[in-house]
């Protein structure tokens, strides 16, 4: 089928919408794409970043493919385009969740006709409407291992909402062998990439509905608290699981800094 554009012209910018712009996408709108430009001139690594944040999900989600693993949630997912889930692990049974209305509507008719995928309407912060969500349950059998993927997402939760305890509330009910993959924008290690990150943070903390919070590997580890993490463990989100064996890390890339990736297993 035809890939349909937005379900409405919204006029206040979204993470999925402006990340959508990143990715090369069309469901964005103007103010999508308005806050996207100005947040790439003031940190113009944010499409790579981007990019990077696709290719550790790519590598995530085919690594657990290949320990077993056919079932995957994934919470703040945008639009499920540019190879997402569903396209790296065919056949397997995945939900898409976001919060924005229009988001999910899009999502729907993008995969009309596919069986083994959906997008349903729910926000991060109230775990219990995801996970009672009968889209939810009748899509995924929750007796067996399961992917959570929160990736992007967690640093728009402040930590006033205590983002560890929701984490924790997501994985009480999964099954062992279940796993959990974050990425999570990141403080940089150089103070030039940091000053960077800091006028991004603000232009587009500006911009857009969803507000922005880095954190360290420390705090974001955390995150991780009661699951096993597979190696490297919680590192540069590039440097998970590298695609080519020969890898070898480029130290002068800048935008390499800023977001971490990890997976952790249940059980």
């Amino acid at each position: 089928m035809q890939d349909p554009g937005p379900a409405a012209e919204r006029t206040t910018a979204t993470a999925a919408g402006v990340w959508d712009w990143l990715l090369g996408g069309r469901h964005h709108v103007a103010a999508d794409r308005e806050a996207a430009i100005n947040s790439q001139r003031s940190f113009p690594l944010a499409s790579r970043v981007a990019k990077y944040n696709r290719e550790f999900l790519h590598r995530a989600v085919r690594y657990l493919t290949g320990v077993g693993v056919d079932q995957f949630l994934d919470i703040g997912s945008g639009y499920p385009v540019a190879a997402s889930v569903h396209e790296v692990a065919p056949g397997s049974r995945v939900v898409y969740v976001d919060y924005e209305q229009d988001t999910v509507d899009v999502s729907r008719r993008i995969l009309a006709g596919n069986p083994h995928a959906t997008s349903v309407h729910g926000d991060l912060r109230a775990p219990e409407g995801i996970l009672a969500n009968p889209e939810v349950t009748g899509m995924l059998d929750f007796g067996r291992p399961v992917a959570l993927l929160l990736l992007s997402v967690l640093h728009f939760i402040p930590d006033e909402l205590e983002p560890a305890r929701l984490v924790r509330s997501y994985l009480e009910p999964l099954a062992p062998g279940s796993h959990l993959v974050i990425s999570h924008g990141a403080e940089p290690a150089d103070e030039r990439s940091r000053r960077l990150q800091n006028e991004w943070t603000r232009v587009y903390n500006h911009s857009v509905t969803e507000q922005f919070h880095r954190r360290t590997a420390a705090e974001v580890g955390e995150f991780f608290a009661g699951t096993t993490l597979v190696p490297p463990g919680l590192v540069l989100a590039q440097d998970w699981h590298p695609a080519d064996p020969a890898y070898i890390p480029d130290e002068e890339d800048e935008s390499r800094q800023v977001l971490l990736g990890g997976v952790g297993r249940v059980g």
